[in-house]
């Protein structure tokens, strides 16, 4: 799949979400087979920029091209004006966020609320693509509600105001994450226009990575909350498009370096004292399925020192695996 210069070298990318996609979390998932990995959603009010939330979002020292940044907003100039000031810290795509369900960010009218009003939806588009010489790429979901879905205008939009790709998450705004993702609104949007379209939603496993692919016609899948606690999934998948057969399953060693140099690059990134915590839930979501991990998982968060946390989990692995 071709983002306007950046040939992809894979169909299965990392989905953008807050609190997840820091830097740590897209390297390692690039590492493990992901062709794109955007980062969390920056917000276009400048006041926030010298923030340390804001500083750490836009951190990509390491991270390989091509770097994406989510940007969101309400205004057309801000927008713009956010897009030029991320280009300028490295962003080699910008990706456009119209499809965020949280209550924080359709009050400020931005994320999915955007899609309610489709004639600012095409002026904001407009802006950012003007402002940038960068590709910039879009996020949305299928509509307001399901009285509303205008995901096929809202692309055909987006098309005309030169966006480099579409991803469409298969639910409505009023659905959050609740119920099925529905994809024949998102075959609808690959059938009307030509740029890329990336199909979003219950993406879990690499068979249904296929009957997703094939139900859409998409060009690529997105993955988000099946990668929490598993980012092989991104390997996985591909090697099943590529060849038909399930990867070889991980060994336990393998998985353990996975999960303790993500631990470490968490501590590193953020400082002890903050990277434990933000750890806690990545460990929750690496043990949750395993026999045993919700008794661990609760003793671990009750640990505040890196090298303790470290020391327990390398434990809590061994004799989960035992």
């Amino acid at each position: 799949m071709q983002i306007g210069s950046y040939a992809l070298e894979g169909k299965v990318l990392l989905a953008p979400m807050a609190g997840v996609t820091d830097r740590p979390f897209r390297i390692l998932c690039r590492r493990l087979g992901a062709a794109l990995a955007a980062s969390e959603m920056v917000a276009s009010n400048p006041a926030l920029r010298n923030t340390r939330k804001s500083r750490l979002r836009i951190d990509h020292r390491g991270e390989p091209s091509p770097r994406v940044v989510q940007i969101a907003g309400a205004d057309p100039a801000l927008l713009a004006d956010a897009a030029r000031y991320n280009v300028a810290q490295g962003a080699e795509i910008i990706d456009i966020n119209m499809g965020c369900p949280a209550k924080k960010v359709c009050h400020q009218m931005a994320g999915s609320a955007l899609l309610a009003d489709e004639p600012l939806v095409a002026r904001l588009l407009e802006a950012v693509v003007a402002a940038v010489e960068v590709p910039v790429t879009l996020k949305i979901r299928t509509g307001p509600d399901s009285e509303r879905r205008n995901a096929v205008r809202i692309a055909r939009l987006a098309q005309a105001a030169g966006i480099s790709a579409v991803a469409v998450h298969g639910r409505t705004r009023k659905q959050h994450y609740k119920g099925q993702a529905e994809y024949d609104t998102i075959r609808a949007v690959r059938d009307e226009v030509a740029i890329p379209v990336i199909a979003n939603g219950d993406v879990d496993s690499p068979e249904k990575a296929r009957r997703v692919l094939e139900e859409t016609g998409c060009d690529a899948v997105m993955v988000g909350r099946a990668a929490q606690g598993r980012p092989w999934i991104f390997r996985e998948i591909q090697h099943y498009l590529d060849t038909g057969s399930r990867h070889p399953s991980l060994s336990a060693g393998v998985i353990r370096a996975v999960m303790l140099k993500h631990l470490r690059d968490l501590h590193d990134f953020y400082g002890e004292h903050q990277g434990v915590r933000i750890a806690r839930k990545h460990i929750g979501w690496y043990l949750k399925s395993a026999p045993g991990g919700e008794a661990w998982r609760q003793q671990l968060v009750r640990v505040e020192a890196a090298d303790e946390q470290l020391g327990m989990v390398d434990e809590a692995l061994a004799a989960l695996n035992a």
